[in-house]
């Protein structure tokens, strides 16, 4: 087995291309850089008009390579489920969205592999600290009171 080149990039969600980032990393190790593209936007549709971080792991020897996809920053997946396009900028006085709880949870299970809490409910605190930062609300409600409904068990029906 030859030696393991690895090329990282943050590519838009379905869109990667040829181009930059990935055209230029790819080209030197001599792969078929349209199956990696393919690969790539197979793998991210699910995260269309978001950056997505993927690394690409190429056997230099045999030119088999291997698609790995990271998952997106926690305000970009609470942008897309909150359908807002950029945060308040005067987090806590402006509020610009709202989220389900039923959303909370979907993103913190997707970022548990990722994040340094034990649980899906601690995961989600931490992704409604980032919706209180971004100015959304949860369930129409500012952070405190959510953080005291997920403490006092209000949602435990849904971290299962």
């Amino acid at each position: 087995m030859g030696e393991k080149k690895v090329v990282n990039a943050l590519v838009s969600g379905g869109e990667a291309s040829a181009g930059p980032p990935l055209g230029p990393a790819l080209g030197p190790l001599g792969i078929n850089i349209l199956q990696v593209v393919n690969t790539i936007n197979e793998k991210t549709k699910d995260f269309p008009g978001m950056k997505v971080p993927v690394k690409v792991e190429v056997d230099s020897e045999t030119k088999q390579f291997l698609v790995e996809v990271g998952v997106p920053p926690t305000a970009a997946l609470i942008f897309k489920e909150s359908g807002i396009t950029k945060g308040s900028g005067a987090a806590g006085t402006n509020f610009v969205g709202n989220i389900s709880m039923e959303s909370i949870v979907k993103i913190s299970k997707m970022k548990l592999d990722v994040s340094y809490a034990q649980t899906t409910k601690s995961s989600a605190k931490e992704v409604v600290g980032t919706c209180l930062s971004l100015g959304v609300k949860v369930e129409d409600k500012v952070a405190n009171e959510i953080y005291d409904d997920i403490n006092s068990g209000k949602y435990d029906s849904l971290f299962d």
